[in-house]
């Protein structure tokens, strides 16, 4: 088998993978900030991230990943400037932010789970690392790579040359356009990013220090809480592309400075997904949450979307796509049901070429787009092979049946299992009520955008009658069965 090779952001270049410990691999990736309900974007990035942990440990390592949750410090702007994005939200819904917080961290795992997502083995929350995020600032000023200005902290980028070597942005007008914030008078240098922010009057989120009482900036965290849980240089870090500059280059800013030591080894971004060629975000409004995808579509067939294209290249979203999707893992899916029914015969099939062709395209930086259209090359020949007189024998059969479970399966986590396949083709027509159901809904919510409400209700009106009630809250309709 080939050796596993990683796409290293940071060298641009793709390098043979080892971690620092043979056999065992750290992996820190930023998780969401919980102000709400997770999107298409969010899943791009986890999913993806997903697929490399289980190659990972698919290739015999143990893999300790940890992905953080960020509760506070986050701010509307990205930088130093604007209102704590948690605070925000809970002012909206007139909550305590820890609530907010709470309630939107739930909502993101439920979700990840419905995806298939492994959780993380540990997963930090910012508010709960406040003193390690105090201690690594308080070793920064003492090293002289930043100082206190009216309650407020700043990393002296200036103190740190090799600033921006991520991103590329090494001169210092392209770090000042960077930050996206003018400059205060209490920063030396317009491209200084705060560690810690002075509490203002009002603010809830807040802890004391020993610069007053405030709270930590947005980059701080992960640095802290990578280095307590990993060690002070780690194997792989992830992250979107979008993170790279402010947030990844200040990252390495921090630890590097506080420890002397290199921070990551391999810097991993996944591209965004996109709406007609710009950025599901937000604050741009056109995103979709998962929880309205799962109501017209298999969360598997929204997994197995996202891994029809690479992780670093971008993805751009419609329905349509989705529901080519959508016929395409049906297939795939049909191929296995045939083939866990399929008669003993004689006939053989080449199965090691296919593994030894997925295995090649997840060496090669995690190609799942390649890896996927080896395992429908696989099926088609399978297909074939059933096809023919002699049909496969139970060798073949079970040589075919591992590789599907391996490798769409486990690692890419888009292959059912055998029980859910078997209930999904006896059961009571589950899948096509969903499909039929998803298209009412739609004209449902058409109708009620014409203000067609004698359409919307008698639509209601008619479910109900057949045993099926609609549900109508904030974020669309739902549907169930109606019990007794």
């Amino acid at each position: 088998m080939s050796s596993l090779h990683i796409y290293n952001s940071l060298s641009r270049n793709k390098e043979l993978f080892e971690p620092i410990v043979p056999g065992v691999v750290s992996m820190y990736v930023c998780g969401p900030t919980v102000y709400g309900h997770a999107h298409l974007g969010h899943a791009k990035s986890y999913v993806s991230f997903d697929v490399v942990v289980r190659w990972l440990r698919h290739l015999g390592y143990k893999v300790r990943y940890v992905q953080n949750i960020t509760d506070v410090g986050h701010l509307t702007d990205d930088a130093d400037e604007g209102e704590d994005k948690i605070q925000k939200q809970a002012r909206v819904e007139m909550v305590d932010p820890m609530e907010i917080a709470q309630s939107y961290t739930r909502s993101y795992f439920e979700d990840m789970d419905r995806l298939g997502v492994l959780r993380p083995n540990i997963a930090p929350t910012a508010t709960g690392h406040i003193p390690e995020q105090i201690e690594i600032i308080e070793r920064l000023v003492g090293k002289g790579h930043a100082y206190e200005s009216n309650g407020n902290v700043y990393f002296s980028v200036g103190s740190f040359p090799s600033y921006g070597r991520l991103s590329g942005r090494t001169d210092q007008a392209s770090l000042q356009a960077g930050g996206r914030v003018e400059q205060r008078s209490e920063k030396r240098s317009p491209s200084d990013f705060a560690l810690w922010k002075r509490a203002e009057p009002g603010h809830i989120m807040k802890w004391p220090s020993p610069w007053g009482v405030g709270y930590p900036g947005w980059h701080v965290e992960c640095s802290a809480m990578a280095m307590k849980y990993l060690g002070e240089t780690i194997d792989i870090h992830g992250g979107g592309m979008e993170n790279k500059f402010p947030h990844h280059e200040c990252e390495i800013a921090q630890a590097e400075a506080a420890t002397g030591k290199p921070f990551v080894r391999f810097w991993m971004h996944n591209n965004m997904v996109t709406v007609d060629g710009v950025k599901m975000g937000k604050s741009l409004g056109n995103f979709v949450t998962l929880k309205e995808l799962f109501r017209s579509f298999d969360p598997m067939v929204i997994r197995f979307f996202i891994l029809q294209s690479h992780y670093r290249s971008p993805l751009d979203f419609s329905h349509s796509a989705i529901s080519a999707s959508q016929s395409g893992l049906e297939k795939l899916h049909d191929t296995m049901r045939r083939l866990l029914d399929a008669k003993p015969g004689s006939g053989t099939l080449n199965v090691s070429s296919f593994v030894r062709k997925t295995e090649e395209a997840l060496n090669d930086d995690f190609n799942t787009p390649v890896a996927i259209s080896v395992i429908f090359e696989f099926s088609k020949s399978l297909n074939g092979a059933m096809d023919r007189q002699e049909g496969i024998s139970t060798e073949a059969a079970g040589e075919a049946i591992a590789y599907l479970e391996e490798f769409a399966g486990k690692v890419l986590g888009i292959m059912k299992s055998r029980e859910e396949l078997a209930a999904s083709e006896a059961g009571d027509g589950g899948e096509t009520l969903a499909e039929v159901m998803s298209v009412l809904l739609e004209l449902r919510k058409e109708a009620r955008t014409r203000k067609d409400f004698a359409m919307s209700d008698t639509i209601r009106d008619l479910l109900l009658a057949k045993g099926i009630e609609l549900k109508d809250t904030r974020e669309g309709s739902t549907w169930s069965k109606k019990k007794g």
